[in-house]
């Protein structure tokens, strides 16, 4: 991106440099301000949240099959539900659950499995009847699944206040945020960072941390550091107000087809899919075609829903590994180098403890969480970890 007419102020060092200006870097922005870890900085190449954390409502929950993904979504879910007080700011927090409808024994076996985990780390899910899901979500054919899982302490929020929110909270307790300023290069010497690169000059540095989401892999090419992710196009659909209105329900989402819908806060619902024909790549367009297999998909499951009006949608993108689980930590070469990305669609619900968690990194501090099983080499030797409640 050329320099504007405006041209933007840099520091002439920083003691960590994030890139990337959506969720996940604000929440790290705002984890080493407060730990009062020195002059941080924060590169956005757009606006804040003009990424993935851009969409409209971002769902929270701590539903997993892996434990790790468990207590980083418990660990968030304390978070998002204090922060009006910490860092101050309404996200719009409406806790109305989470439901998994499923189809057969393999998915009930699947599930059942998973909500023991959960019940053992404190996540109140359960598995529930047809009849008992139909109760909590009416749009739902019980005939049509065996069972389902539920955990009333999961549900949605904004994730642009959420952004807003952190940003805020971070430039108060010292960090600097600048936008519309690209990293164009990051300089090495030695097995060390030295400097970041940007259009508006140079900016030396010891530590940079790269969140950049779907465009995580060539920020960290810069470094020469390989972060195998992948962006996917994911859309939503909105059906504008409903007379008569929807009835409150859960953030319901079919696990085999991947449909999942909920109210969108104006008297309306939310509607998405994972589109098994979207090709990968940058394209953020809403179209229309996903709309086919989301109407076969609901047509089984949710009939009403095959024929609600589409007033508008959204597109953004998914940032995917191989493995659909996060890549969180160090890069040994060069030094310094960390990284929180590749999120597989969950960046949102895990902004919270990511944040503590690379902070600590930053520091030197013993986080709450060994993250070594996420670390970006681990598919080196094509160690997956297996996450089974993905949508």
């Amino acid at each position: 991106m050329a320099p504007t007419a405006d041209p933007v102020h840099l520091p002439e060092q920083a003691d960590v440099v994030i890139i990337g200006g959506g969720v996940i870097g604000a929440s790290i922005a705002f984890h080493l301000a407060e730990a009062d870890a020195g002059q941080v900085l924060l590169l956005e190449r757009d606006e804040p949240a003009s990424g993935s954390s851009g969409k409209p409502i971002g769902g929270v929950r701590a539903q997993f099959s892996d434990p790790l993904n468990i207590r980083l979504g418990l660990r968030s879910l304390d978070a998002w539900r204090g922060f009006a007080r910490r860092p101050g700011a309404d996200i719009g927090l409406d806790r109305v659950g989470y439901l998994f409808l499923l189809a057969d024994e393999s998915e009930l076996a699947t599930f059942t499995q998973g909500v023991e985990v959960q019940n053992a780390l404190g996540v109140p899910s359960r598995i529930i009847s047809p009849r008992a899901a139909r109760d909590l979500c009416p749009y739902v054919d019980p005939h049509t699944i065996v069972a389902a899982a539920y955990s009333p302490a999961d549900g949605y929020a904004l994730p642009g206040a959420a952004v807003a929110g952190y940003l805020r909270a971070a430039r108060r307790l010292g960090a600097t945020v600048r936008t519309h300023c690209p990293v164009t290069a990051i300089d090495t010497a030695d097995g060390t960072v030295q400097a970041v690169r940007t259009p508006y000059g140079t900016v030396r540095t010891h530590t940079v941390v790269c969140c950049a989401g779907a465009w995580s892999g060539a920020v960290g090419a810069l470094a020469g550091v390989e972060l195998p992710v992948t962006p996917l196009r994911r859309q939503i659909a909105f059906t504008g107000p409903l007379r008569p209105a929807p009835p409150r329900i859960p953030f319901t989402l079919d696990f085999g087809s991947t449909l999942y819908f909920h109210n969108d806060g104006a008297d309306g619902l939310l509607m998405g899919l994972s589109d098994p024909a979207q090709r990968p790549g940058f394209e953020r367009r809403f179209t229309r075609e996903w709309l086919r297999p989301f109407r076969t998909a609901a047509a089984r499951r949710t009939p009403e829903l095959a024929r609600v009006p589409v007033t508008g949608g959204w597109a953004g993108l998914y940032e995917m590994t191989p493995d659909r689980n996060a890549l969180i930590g160090e890069a040994g070469h060069p030094d310094r180098f960390l990284y929180a990305t590749g999120f597989s669609g969950h960046g949102f619900l895990q902004a919270p403890a990511v944040g503590e968690l690379v902070r600590d990194l930053c520091l030197g501090r013993e986080p709450f969480l060994d993250v070594g099983p996420l670390a970006a080499t681990r598919f080196d030797g094509r160690v997956n970890r297996p996450e089974a409640h993905i949508i």
